[in-house]
């Protein structure tokens, strides 16, 4: 859900044709919106404009019996936005003028890098159109400079903005606290400032003023904006430093950070483990505790099994799981891995390459990739999956959906069941594929018994895992059966799977683990 932000003061000739070209915006760029709007006060027509677009628009209006000003009114309207949302990592909200001086069309662009993974955007308006007095002009270049937030941002009182609702939420942890202390131009600088201090990304994008579409003078007092800005240093710098100072005071004192949104746990080493009331002071050879995080994903680079594929009596063919290697995604480290199958008979015949990258501490899909050649007939997706910001991305289709808190994929979820407890005759339910309309994923633990494969016997644990509306081996009408050593390691002995023109077993033939002997 996207919150688009507006305040308004006496602005009838122009709030409701901003509305409708936010509509028109997101008609085209299909995305879910919401607009809120605060009329602070107004004395003109704004109140039957505001009533007459809620009748056909998505408009929920916020109504001030008396001036509260630009800064209350803004504030006011982000925290509706963070009341209402569920999920405050995916939804995001856009502050928004209603005198057409921002552009709407720059929406599209802002909300594409937050879906990219910023956390915070700001529409930087150097480029203007239209006429202004020349003591305005001035102003509006000098301003920026006193009011330096951090983070590449030069036009820090621009008031155009998007960011995601996470970081508003821990902007505004100190409860009813006040988060704009400031009023005009220097409260779009400390906004930036309180929200950037815990953007894990910020980004810019340009965007024209128009100040040739405005329908009424300007309001602002370029000298008074001016001097303002100059009183308002001091608060901007201490927002802006508030967590690299807090950062410093923790670090100082020895206690732990944590990364947002991390999932991983470590273990201190080096600590003592006795405890006492006094605390000595540190020796001159004293080391600061060591985190050793121990991988979630515990496959070796190079790990490869080859299987060969039989129809009864007859080989069809071949397949493969590969641990390809350590790659970033979405600056996250992530482990590659690819399960391919090559096979047919007679009139049938299957290529498939299926791959996915998975985050290495936390065992989250970042990237999945399925591409299929089956009688002739080509089929290709791919996704980019945003597990922190709750969302994910087709290629080829400009829209993302909700995905879960913790997503897997088909080719990660072939190796995260060889990390679970398995108990025989158990029935285990995980809301974990990344498209939440196949989930739960049932995984079915059937028997124990031994197998001969790879030129030895094994003892092995047979499941069979199941994605509800799902393709491929996963899918409920493939009564997919999967043989794993009943070991450590886990390996992938079998697989037997439902095929259109019958039953075919991959049995392993060969396999590599780095790092682990062979017999």
């Amino acid at each position: 859900m996207i919150y688009v932000c507006v305040p308004v003061h006496n602005e009838a000739s122009t709030v409701g044709l901003v509305f409708w070209k936010v509509r028109q915006v997101f008609t085209a760029f299909e995305r879910e919106y919401q607009i809120i709007a605060c009329d602070d006060a107004s004395t003109d027509a704004t109140a039957d404009v505001l009533t007459s677009y809620a009748r056909v628009l998505p408009l929920t209006v916020i109504k001030h019996q008396t001036r509260q000003g630009y800064a209350r009114s803004l504030e006011e309207l982000l925290r509706l936005a963070l009341n209402r949302t569920d999920r405050p990592k995916r939804d995001c909200a856009i502050t928004l003028h209603a005198d057409f001086v921002h552009a709407p069309e720059t929406m599209e662009e802002m909300v594409k890098r937050l879906e990219s993974g910023a956390d915070l955007v700001v529409a930087e308006q150097y480029r203007a159109r239209g006429d202004r007095p020349w003591q305005e002009r001035w102003a509006r270049q000098w301003a920026p400079r006193l009011l330096r937030v951090g983070g590449g941002v030069k036009d820090s009182i621009s008031g155009f903005s998007a960011l995601r609702l996470i970081v508003l939420r821990q902007a505004t942890r100190a409860g009813d606290a006040p988060l704009l202390t400031t009023e005009g131009w220097a409260a779009n600088a400390e906004l930036l400032a309180r929200l950037g201090a815990h953007a894990r990304r910020i980004e810019v994008v340009s965007s024209a003023a128009r100040y040739d579409l405005k329908q009424r003078p300007s309001r602002s007092k370029p000298w008074q904006e001016l001097l303002a800005a100059w009183r308002s240093r001091g608060r901007i710098s201490a927002a802006r430093k508030g967590t690299a100072m807090l950062v410093v005071a923790l670090l100082a004192g020895g206690g732990s950070l944590r990364a947002q949104d991390t999932v991983c746990t470590g273990k201190t080493v080096g600590a003592s483990s006795s405890s006492s009331s006094a605390v000595a002071p540190p020796a001159a050879t004293s080391t600061r505790p060591v985190l050793h995080v121990p991988p979630a994903v515990p496959f070796p680079v190079g790990e490869r099994l080859t299987f060969g594929a039989k129809y009864g009596i007859f080989s069809v063919g071949s397949a493969t799981m590969e641990v390809m290697g350590i790659d970033t995604v979405h600056n996250m480290e992530t482990m590659h891995l690819r399960f391919t199958i090559s096979g047919g008979a007679l009139w049938y015949h299957l290529d498939q390459t299926i791959e996915s990258w998975v985050g290495r501490y936390d065992f989250r899909s970042r990237r999945f990739s399925s591409v299929q050649d089956e009688r002739g007939k080509h089929r290709e997706h791919r996704y980019e999956i945003f597990p922190d910001s709750g969302f994910y991305r087709e290629e080829g289709r400009d829209t993302t959906f909700a995905t879960v808190l913790e997503p897997l994929d088909d080719a990660s979820f072939l190796y995260w069941i060889r990390t679970v407890p398995l108990e025989v005759g158990k029935r285990y339910e995980y809301a974990r594929y990344f498209r939440p309309d196949r989930n739960p994923v049932i995984l079915e633990v059937v028997k124990r018994e031994r197998v001969s494969v790879a030129g030895k016997k094994w003892r092995a644990i047979v499941v069979s895992p199941k994605i509800p509306q799902g393709r491929g081996i996963f899918a409920e009408k493939s009564e997919t059966h999967i043989w794993l050593s009943d070991d450590p390691q886990r390996l992938v002995l079998a697989i037997q799977s439902n095929f259109s023109f019958g039953q075919v077993t991959l049995k392993l033939k060969e396999y590599v683990v780095p790092g682990v002997s062979q017999p």
